[in-house]
């Protein structure tokens, strides 16, 4: 497990540079102008963000006012018998609620939870696994469906609502067996 764990961690330090590096040199190679690429890139990222402004105002609004009524720590007590079962601390459940809504409302969710239980706890280390592996659903059908006018998102929602619960699930499942937690 020392060897699996040692693995990852020189991985993640040499991940993203080779990423830095290979993209440009790869474009070079195919002889694609890879900063004029880049500006044309960056200009349409900032139309679209002006675009999506709206939604994260609504989606922001949300996720507050579903924290500040108590209907988290309500929802939160209703699931204790489910979560004993599941071995899922309650601490985690707000991020999974939240994780699906907002990006950056999880940050900060995961933050508290670091700061509170510590960085190397079993409550740190699922909501930290949560955030890294469920998907912001709402936020992605909101704003990038919303920025192009899709009304109709047929199957998104309810494929996107699986797999964060599996996500939840499955980063419980994870720190049980690589971390022994």
């Amino acid at each position: 497990m020392d060897s699996f764990r040692h693995f990852i961690e020189l991985a993640s330090i040499f991940v993203l540079p080779v990423m830095i590096v290979f993209f440009p040199v790869y474009g070079l190679i195919k002889r694609v102008a890879v900063y004029d690429e880049f500006v044309i890139g960056a200009k349409e990222g900032f139309t679209t963000a002006v675009r999506i402004i709206p939604y994260l105002v609504a989606i922001l609004f949300a996720v507050n006012m579903f924290k500040a009524s108590g209907a988290m720590d309500a929802f939160t007590d209703l699931l204790r018998p489910a979560l004993r079962v599941l071995h899922i601390p309650p601490e985690v459940v707000p991020m999974a609620i939240v994780r699906p809504l907002t990006g950056s409302g999880s940050f900060a969710l995961l933050s508290d939870l670091t700061k509170q239980y510590g960085v190397n706890s079993r409550i740190s280390s699922i909501a930290a696994t949560i955030y890294g592996s469920a998907e912001t659903t709402f936020y992605v059908l909101a704003v990038y469906f919303g920025a192009v006018n899709i009304r109709k998102t047929r199957h998104a929602l309810p494929a996107g609502l699986i797999a964060d619960g599996v996500a939840v699930i499955f980063a419980v499942w994870a720190i049980r067996f690589f971390l022994g937690q």
